[in-house]
């Protein structure tokens, strides 16, 4: 028997490869429509404004079956390591901040030492974009045990010693704000608005040989959501840098 996708795809006169072509799908994308996959909120609305058909009409039980979905449409990109993203991407994702940048990691030197970066900070600042920092504490317990992980004993701190360095003069920007942590992170995160860059943290390898997945927030709840709630809790327990930590020796 067919679904009431395919009776509302027939009723108007539309075939596959017409759907595909208007949402700009694969027209294997809209068999598996057809054959019981739920698609994503966007083209759920376009397909009852082809038919229409009210979506509770083509999906019965919608709101049961959305919740037991995972909602995979906040994924934008995903990059196998974070070396092979480009450079300039991570400068977008700055550059495209209105209103908040937060970035959450051990070091983050590979973004203190990018200078184009490190104007667009300062820029963004100085236009009144609120930029939180929170780095490891290069004292910490649990940095010093990252750093035992990766094999590069005493090595972590020295690149947080570096990092606090460079970040040194775009703390003194107003609406700039610079902590540290002595936290286990699972992933560092670089948020730009609802824009997010997760570098996942993997045992005994460097982060920058290791998946970035870039986010959109869409909603209060969801997967960015969930890393923006995660770097609140690591920022609320950070404290400021005392003046011996930030040192150009």
């Amino acid at each position: 028997m067919k679904g009431p996708l395919s009776r509302a795809l027939l009723a108007a006169g539309l075939t596959v490869i017409d759907v595909a072509a208007q949402l700009s799908v694969d027209p294997k994308t809209v068999n598996r429509w057809l054959t019981g996959r739920l698609p994503y909120p966007r083209h759920r609305a376009a397909l009852a404004a082809l038919t229409g058909w009210p979506e509770r009409d083509l999906w019965p039980g919608i709101d049961a079956r959305a919740q037991a979905v995972p909602n995979t449409n906040e994924v934008l990109a995903v990059y196998s390591q974070r070396c092979s993203v480009p450079p300039d991407t991570w400068r977008r994702l700055l550059f495209r901040a209105g209103q908040e940048i937060d970035i959450l990691a051990y070091s983050s030197l590979f973004l203190a030492e990018d200078a184009g970066a490190q104007a667009i900070l300062r820029a963004k600042a100085r236009a009144g974009v609120r930029i939180r920092i929170a780095l490891g504490d290069p004292n910490g317990a649990h940095i010093a045990r990252r750093s035992n992980d990766e094999g590069i004993d005493g090595m972590m701190s020295a690149r947080i010693a570096n990092a606090l360095v460079l970040f040194e003069s775009l703390a003194s920007e107003p609406g700039v704000s610079l902590r540290l942590h002595d936290t286990v992170l699972y992933n560092s995160i670089y948020r730009s608005d609802n824009d997010l860059m997760v570098n996942t943290h993997i045992f005994a390898c460097a982060a920058s040989r290791t998946p970035v997945i870039h986010l959109r927030r869409a909603s209060r709840e969801g997967m960015a959501a969930t890393y923006a709630a995660s770097f609140e809790r690591v920022w609320s327990a950070a404290h400021e840098p005392r003046a011996h930590q930030i040192s150009r020796s």
